[in-house]
């Protein structure tokens, strides 16, 4: 079903200039992540959720109620596709195997090559080359933001508290919509 959503999804997200990211279905969740050239603001989540909101009306893919959520990636973007693996190499990325793939399931690392067969993570507790994977032994997998700066040593307290929370990044503009 997923799949058949996320089609749908993107040819219906397409003319507003974005790009379908992710569709993730829990119980009576649906969550949409949507993305466009430089991102997408507050004003974008609400085009695509009255979008989304609209095809979902018109196709009934749900037979109970659901809340619908569309957002923005945030910091730590999905990797779904060859493309979105294409678009993040060189960056540091996390991932999970599907059960039965050979060596650890959890792998952190920079992500050095994506092509149409796969992808090679290099780092740490890595071979020397790298580890590839390909598509099918992915079950999931995301960017990581790496936070810039030193960190504060231990115990010390930070002045001004109510200014450093606003200039926080709040992770994914964000809008539900709960249908009856």
């Amino acid at each position: 079903m997923v799949d058949e959503l996320m089609e749908m999804l993107a040819a219906t997200l397409h003319p507003l200039g974005l790009e379908l990211v992710d569709v993730e279905l829990r119980s009576s969740m649906l969550r949409v992540v949507v993305d466009g050239p430089g991102g997408v603001d507050l004003q974008a989540v609400s085009d695509a959720t009255r979008a989304v909101s609209a095809v979902l009306d018109a196709h009934d893919p749900f037979p109970e109620s659901y809340t619908l959520e569309v957002s923005s990636p945030g910091v730590e973007r999905p990797l779904r596709t060859p493309a979105h693996f294409s678009q993040a190499v060189g960056e540091t990325i996390t991932l999970r195997t599907v059960a039965g793939t050979e060596g650890e399931r959890r792998v952190e690392g920079r992500l050095a090559v994506a092509d149409g067969d796969g992808i090679v993570v290099v780092g740490p507790g890595l071979p020397a080359d790298g580890r590839r994977f390909s598509y099918a032994q992915i079950e999931r997998a995301r960017t990581v933001f790496a936070w810039g700066g030193t960190p504060r040593p231990s115990g010390a307290r930070r002045h001004g508290s109510a200014r450093h929370r606003a200039d926080r990044p709040t992770g994914a503009d964000r809008e539900r919509v709960t249908t009856p």
